[in-house]
């Protein structure tokens, strides 16, 4: 629990944050304490180390504390003017320490984690201006101090390298699940458009269809037989009007409100399913195909994603057999058991070659892929006595049994 109540505020520290701190620490304190102690006892044996005999020069101590404060604060929007401000700092409080020469590693961590964060979070350029930055002030003290200590020149250097590895990796994870997001989201809109494409298909074209045998019946008979042609005129508007319904609806689904102020959102009706199966079957006998629907198990309330897709495979099934089959009648076995749905749907008449393959056209494609996103199966295929026969079993998932 302490874990999960700290890291999210230790996250919303801003990097001008953790700079500051630690310029407080390595800078500061022990600035703080030779002011009020003296350098006296300060070592176990007597020495100073290089540290000042006196308090130092407080003008010079307060002008490098609001340099590293005031390059913190600038990290964020000025980041090589705040780090140029955290380099300058720690020369200018070995001023005011009256050490001259006695740079230290540790005096420059406030500048090493500002080059880590600029690393991080800016473009290579800053980056390697940055560094280049830091590297020049460490090298003109080197070539200005010929007794500067090798081990606090490699130390120094170490500590920059290091926090530049670190803010490049962290770049580098950055990028690459920034490109792995924008994969994720470019792989979610094209699965949303061929579910769109797939609804878009199994919708028009069983209505075009229907349409389309229900024109020529009038057409045929208008002369000879009105109130038929008037029959097969009704259920072309019904078709119609139910198909420009679904179309709104999914139209409507597709806009958000806020994308056009003037205009309000078409109302979200409940999608197709196997409820719809006796309606389907009506509208397919006026265009002059029966269809023998046979239920087994116990008819129930099922996911939607699986009641709408079982439906829309029986759909489409019907439709290639109104376009393809060149038969009157066709029946479709729907099986809904506690852990499965399964739909069958299948004729006795006679396609074309292409028609016949079983799976190269669009619609077995669709039907395909519903079934493949439900990870159920699915088959198609000419049946050895002749017709046709497609079959789908859609699972159920456990928590809607």
């Amino acid at each position: 629990m302490y874990a999960t109540l700290t890291l999210p505020l230790l996250k919303r520290v801003p990097p001008g944050g953790w700079t500051a701190f630690a310029w407080l620490v390595v800078s500061l304190y022990p600035t703080l304490l030779v002011g009020q102690h003296g350098t006296a006892g300060w070592f176990d044996d007597g020495s100073t180390q290089g540290l000042p005999a006196t308090g130092g020069d407080w003008a010079m101590l307060s002008l490098a504390g609001l340099a590293a404060l005031a390059g913190s604060a600038l990290l964020g929007r000025r980041p090589l003017a705040g780090i140029a401000l955290l380099i300058a700092a720690p020369v200018i409080a070995n001023g005011g320490w009256n050490l001259g020469s006695q740079l230290t590693p540790l005096q420059f961590l406030p500048a090493d984690i500002a080059l880590g964060v600029i690393t991080a979070t800016r473009s290579r350029r800053a980056s390697r201006i940055a560094a280049a930055m830091l590297a020049c002030t460490l090298l003109l003290h080197v070539v200005m101090v010929p007794s500067t200590g090798t081990a606090d020149a490699q130390g120094a250097v170490l500590l920059a390298v290091i926090a530049w590895l670190i803010g490049r990796s962290t770049h580098q994870s950055r990028v690459h699940a920034e490109q792995l997001g924008a994969q994720a989201a470019a792989r979610a809109v094209t699965a949303e458009r061929l579910r769109i494409a797939r609804e878009l298909h199994d919708m028009v074209a069983h209505t075009i269809g229907v349409i389309a045998l229900q024109a020529g019946a009038a057409r045929r008979v208008i002369d000879t037989q009105p109130t038929r042609a008037r029959d097969a005129l009704g259920e072309i508007e019904t078709a119609s009007r139910e198909t420009l319904s679904g179309l709104r609806r999914m139209l409507g689904a597709l806009r958000r409100p806020g994308d056009d102020t003037d205009a309000e959102p078409a109302p979200l009706e409940p999608g197709p399913g196997l409820s719809n199966v006796d309606r389907l079957a009506e509208s397919t006998a006026a265009a002059g195909v029966t269809i023998d629907v046979q239920w087994h198990g116990a008819q129930r309330r099922l996911p939607p994603d699986v009641d709408m897709s079982a439906f829309r495979i029986i759909q489409e099934a019907v439709t290639n057999v109104v376009r393809h089959a060149n038969t009157k009648s066709c029946k479709v076995s729907i099986d809904c058991q506690d852990t499965e749905v399964s739909v069958e749907i299948s004729d006795s008449g006679h396609r074309s070659a292409h028609s016949a393959a079983g799976g190269s056209g669009l619609g077995l494609l669709g039907m395909r892929e519903r079934v493949d996103l439900l990870g159920g199966d699915f088959s198609a295929g000419p049946l050895p006595q002749g017709g046709f026969r497609v079959a789908a079993r859609l699972p159920v998932p456990a928590g809607v049994r």
